[in-house]
Formats: C-alpha cells, sequence, structure tokens
C-alpha cells in the first residue's frame, strides 16, 4: 500500500510510536488571534486516539 502523500508531510512518529501533528489555524488571517492563542497553536500535539486509526492508514503503517 503506498502512503499517502499529504499525510507524509503533515505528521511524524515519534520514538514510542506516538503521532505528531501540528496545530490548525496558524498559516494565515492571524491579525485577529491573540498572541496568546498564536503562540498556544506553535506547539505540536499528538494525534487523538479516535483517529489513530485511519491516521495509520494513510502512512502505511497498517
Amino acid at each position: 500500500m503506498k502512503t499517502n502523500s499529504g499525510a507524509k508531510k503533515r505528521f511524524t512518529l515519534t520514538g514510542t510510536g506516538k503521532i505528531k501533528r501540528k496545530h490548525a489555524f496558524k498559516s494565515h488571517i492571524l491579525t485577529k488571534k491573540t498572541k496568546k492563542q498564536k503562540r498556544n497553536l506553535t506547539h505540536m500535539g499528538l494525534v487523538h486516539k479516535s483517529d489513530l486509526n485511519s491516521v495509520k492508514t494513510l502512512l502505511a503503517l497498517k
């Protein structure tokens, strides 16, 4: 099975097997967002367990 090329640009695997992701809403229209909002969107997050199976399928890990 091929890896989805959009997903491989968006997700990275951690050493323990979890999947890291970036937060949405940080690319444009930033003037109306507060400094606190933009700062909190900077940090990486983890993919929620309910979405893990579909993301793993896109990354051909399953």
